[in-house]
């Protein structure tokens, strides 16, 4: 059973048995950290921002008072409170989008995410990442799995990606599977 939470206008695809729409990082956060505990598998492919406005502005901002000081606070790091609350069994997913040094960047969130596997990409590199039908991506998981995709449709990355959930389900310790 699939559970979809997004926030694209996106039309929900096959399979899908649940959708959850939200529009912001708090409320994703909420979807996703309550959900949790009974999902097996959780891929957060979501780019959700890091920082938001501390406060909201009541009303129209006037371009006479000059530009507002916006002070910034942090968004809640949904995949790093997933890895927390991870509980044995379940296989956790997170992507990187790097500009440079994509292998550190990534096996770094890896760690420290307690995720189980990172998909990475260079977005700096033609063809790759938001806005194009392709990617290329470097699967990063415990133990040294590493699976590198080459450039292609965006419906081969999903398949490698669950390829290398598949593998990681299947070879975990008989006391860590469900």
């Amino acid at each position: 059973t699939v559970t979809l939470v997004s926030t694209t206008s996106m039309p929900t695809p096959h399979g899908v048995a649940d959708r959850v729409q939200v529009a912001t990082a708090a409320e994703m956060a909420h979807a996703v950290l309550g959900r949790a505990d009974d999902l097996d598998v959780i891929v957060m492919a979501a780019a959700v921002a890091d920082f938001r406005p501390a406060q909201a502005a009541s009303g129209k901002i006037k371009k006479d008072a000059g530009p507002p000081d916006i002070e910034l606070e942090p968004t809640v790091d949904i995949l790093a409170a997933l890895g927390q609350a991870k509980r044995p069994g379940q296989v956790l997913v997170g992507f990187a989008a790097e500009t440079s040094d994509v292998r550190h960047h990534a096996l770094g969130k890896l760690e420290r995410k307690r995720a189980d596997l990172i998909v990475a990409n260079d977005v700096a590199a033609p063809g790759v990442g938001f806005e194009h039908d392709t990617n290329a991506v470097t699967i990063f998981g415990t133990g040294g799995f590493e699976v590198a995709v080459p450039l292609s449709e965006k419906h081969e990355v999903a398949r490698a990606v669950l390829d290398a959930i598949m593998i990681t389900r299947t070879t975990r310790l008989p006391e860590e599977s469900p």
